[in-house]
């Protein structure tokens, strides 16, 4: 009797959980209702088979609980209940595949006058690429792909000159725009999925995949990868903003396209000098550092990621939280740097000092450290010398003090927290990871002795 007793209270409790659980879907953002009606129908399905098989099974167990002169019948084969059981099954499977198989149907087919958007998955980021004014994307190869060109832009194709190229994780769409998505992958298998949309898609290497939609109301949606693609997947976030069209028009007129980004000129390292006099007061003629002015080495550092730094002190995704200290006597200091050309030459000429190593302060187990670095080793290279691929700086020979205090303001929020610093905010996620200073002293023990 107690199981069937706790067969009845699984059902009924089942049931209860949920209709009167707070967890639920999302609130919808886009054309996509009818796959909510095809999970309700599921659920129902499902639902229904799940409460009657347990009542099921409490009946039976009441019903045929042993007795002491109790005998079994014998019945190899009962073909009335054989044929019910098959027609109450075909009707539940079908009246779960059949609306799935009708809107599958819609996903396939992208209205012609729907907005192209290519996004690259490459762990653990996401690109998008826009067609220019011509209204068609240039095309791409493998063969191409370097740091300068992440994309794999062929160069000899004109229809890619004015093809719009977005390096952030951020993505805009304009409101009530059916939008398709061109999906590649660069390396493994990944996964676009944003709830609200109620449409995913996996990613496939050598495959170009696509989902479609229409955005119904504005706001700012978390994309994730939910495909498990690696060591950092849990990290590998974006986010989709929906935009009235106007303010997404304007959005879209600020991005550089690729002609831009092939006939803009490289950092000139002679006029970053000048500019650099500034920053020496501090980090050092030759960009050596200071621990005392808590001034961290520069030199020997990707220029790629002095200059993403200094655009963040300037544009205040860095240097304005009120416990980042040292960060707001940075931000007046980038912002002596008057545009992107300044910040540009002034990386230029910070690359082109000699790359001399500093000394160690950290003291730690280095043999626990290199357990730990495994994870770090992902994107920052297994020699800790960075990877740009990855967005991921130089580790190895830097200030090994300013790296302990940046793996602290991460873990407490200091620092990542700015909803413009996505790889800041990737980089929290995984020194959440640390559980005190001791293992940040362990990693850095381990870096410094590569």
């Amino acid at each position: 009797m107690a199981i069937a007793i706790a067969l009845i209270l699984l059902a009924l409790g089942s049931v209860l959980f949920h209709f009167l659980s707070p967890w639920y879907f999302t609130p919808i953002a886009s054309n996509w209702h009818r796959i909510d009606s095809t999970i309700a129908i599921t659920f129902w399905v499902t639902g229904i088979v799940f409460v009657a098989v347990n009542l099921f099974m409490a009946l039976a167990v009441i019903r045929y609980r042993y007795r002491k002169d109790g005998r079994a019948a014998y019945q190899p084969e009962n073909k009335k209940l054989e044929g019910w059981l098959l027609v109450l099954t075909g009707v539940g499977v079908a009246a779960m595949l059949a609306p799935g198989l009708l809107v599958w149907a819609d996903v396939v087919h992208a209205p012609p006058d729907a907005l192209i958007v290519e996004v690259v998955a490459q762990q653990w980021h996401w690109s998008y690429r826009l067609p220019g004014k011509d209204g068609k994307l240039g095309t791409v190869h493998s063969r191409f792909v370097s740091d300068s060109n992440p994309f794999g832009m062929n160069p000899a194709d004109p229809n890619g000159r004015d093809d719009v190229l977005l390096a952030s994780p951020e993505l805009h769409v304009p409101l009530g725009q059916p939008v398709k998505l061109l999906l590649r992958s660069k390396d493994v298998l990944h996964d676009f999925a944003v709830a609200q949309l109620r449409v995913k898609m996996d990613m496939v290497p050598g495959l170009v995949t696509y989902i479609w939609f229409t955005p119904t109301r504005t706001g700012s949606f978390d994309l994730l990868c939910e495909e498990l693609c690696g060591i950092g997947h849990f990290a590998m976030r974006g986010r989709l903003v929906v935009d009235e069209p106007a303010a997404y028009q304007a959005w879209l007129d600020r991005q550089s396209t690729f002609a831009q980004v092939l006939d803009r000129p490289p950092g000139n390292a002679l006029a970053g000098q000048a500019s650099y006099a500034v920053c020496a007061a501090c980090h050092g003629a030759n960009a050596e550092g200071n621990v005392a002015l808590n001034a961290p080495r520069l030199n020997g550092q990707g220029a790629w990621y002095v200059e993403r730094q200094l655009k963040h002190f300037k544009e205040g995704a860095r240097g304005t939280h009120e416990r980042d200290t040292f960060g707001k006597m940075m931000a007046p200091m980038a912002a002596t740097l008057a545009d992107d050309t300044a910040v540009a030459n002034v990386a230029a000429y910070i690359a082109s000092l000699p790359d001399a190593p500093v000394a160690t302060t950290i003291k730690g187990d280095v043999d626990k450290g290199r357990e730990r670095y495994a994870t770090c080793a992902a994107c920052h290279g297994a020699n800790g010398r960075g990877i740009a691929a990855t967005n991921a700086p130089r580790l190895q020979g830097m200030s090994d003090w300013y790296m302990a205090r940046q793996l602290k303001n991460f873990k407490e929020g200091v620092r990542g927290a700015h909803p413009q610093d996505i790889y800041g905010g990737q980089m929290a996620l995984i020194a959440g990871m640390l559980a005190d200073d001791a293992e940040i002293g362990n990693i850095l023990a381990y870096i410094n002795s590569r």
